[in-house]
């Protein structure tokens, strides 16, 4: 191998690439980056089995050649190497030399022969926009459980429901819906894309301004947009029927100013106790909506909300880190309550806009 090229678009990718790479002792291999220089391009890959990468990236190519390179070493030296200049990597036997204009590097390489293949996705495809893809995902993942007992529920859903593209998840104490308008995507799409993947395509999409093409199959799923190709395991399991436990109606009906319960929320926190827990009092009666939490060691706290409120009287506790989470996917200035008595959820959306449904379950008191 002998190649040429840009140290910022080289660094970028090894970045992004590195992040796959880990500590595995039983497969010492996992921890290294891939580079393949061939064509005209040096192509970047890595895997940890369950999620895989590939960058390419353009490079003035003298000769051909593919080494494996420890991940955690190749990012810290090109780090610290200044960009706006060119770079050049020669491979020296088992090694691989990195050359700038002011210093000279020699990174010891491992048997490449070794490092398995990223799948090439083959099945169903289409394309969304990655703004729409990066908003679905986002406005739902912080609800995933983060234990692996239940892998069907560490994870983000993904199906098709009429026009939309709809991302869920849940860690059995709330659940986040996201529906997204999308075309071309068969009707009998549904994904169980394991949580631990979602941050990395999160991360690695996230400033993406293009269309990305999304194939899958029972057992994979590909993203794939410019230079850039990210394949996942997908999860054999069912996600649990959670329209049920949606309710359909409401006996108590709050409207709310976003930023006064964000704020509300905030002060309660200071008091709240080991477990999170905050109290909501709301009576349409007495035009009362109040939050109350206490703290054996700091206090107590009572706030009360300007709401327009509807229906019976009811109080119920809640973690009130639960609520906090969803208003990263609130765009509007107001939010809709919902309640149907003390032992269902409660339900937060959007005012004017559907597209977003979260359920937070009560706690017991």
């Amino acid at each position: 191998m002998k190649t040429e090229c840009s140290v910022e678009k080289i660094k970028s990718a090894i970045s992004q690439v590195e992040r796959i790479t880990g500590k595995n002792l039983t497969l010492p291999v996992l921890n290294s980056i891939l580079l393949i220089a061939s064509g005209k391009s040096l192509k970047l890959r890595a895997t940890n089995l369950s999620l895989g990468i590939e960058i390419e990236i353009p490079a003035k190519i003298e000769k051909e050649g593919t080494i494996a390179i420890s991940g955690s070493v190749l990012n810290a030296v090109f780090s610290n190497v200044s960009p706006n200049e060119n770079i050049l990597l020669e491979q020296d036997e088992g090694n691989l030399l990195v050359k700038t204009k002011k210093s000279k590097i020699k990174i010891k390489g491992s048997p490449h022969e070794d490092f398995p293949t990223i799948p090439v996705v083959n099945g169903s495809s289409f394309e969304i926009d990655s703004k729409k893809l990066i908003e679905g995902i986002k406005s739902v993942y912080y609800s995933s459980s983060v234990s692996d007992i239940k892998p069907e529920i560490s994870s983000v859903f993904v199906y098709k429901d009429g026009d939309n593209l709809v991302f869920v998840s849940t860690d059995s104490f709330r659940l986040a819906e996201k529906k997204i308008k999308v075309k071309g995507v068969e009707d009998d799409m549904r994904i169980i894309i394991p949580y631990k993947n979602i941050s990395e395509i999160l991360k690695i999409f996230s400033e993406s301004n293009n269309n990305i093409k999304i194939c899958f199959n029972k057992n994979q799923i590909s993203f794939s947009s410019e230079n850039i190709y990210l394949t996942s395991r997908i999860i054999d399991g069912i996600f649990p029927d959670y329209r049920q436990i949606i309710p359909k109606e409401s006996t108590t009906d709050v409207v709310v100013l976003k930023q006064d319960l964000l704020n509300a929320l905030k002060i309660s926190n200071v008091f709240s106790d080991k477990f999170n827990q905050v109290n909501l009092q709301i009576s349409p009666k007495s035009k009362l909506f109040e939050l109350y939490s206490s703290n054996n060691d700091i206090g107590e706290n009572k706030t009360n909300v300007d709401a327009v409120l509807n229906g019976e009287d009811i109080e119920l506790s809640f973690n009130y880190k639960y609520f906090l989470d969803c208003f990263q996917s609130i765009s509007t200035d107001s939010i809709s309550i919902k309640l149907s008595g003390n032992s269902k959820p409660m339900v937060v959306s959007p005012v004017s806009d559907n597209s977003f449904t979260y359920l937070i379950m009560p706690m017991n008191r």
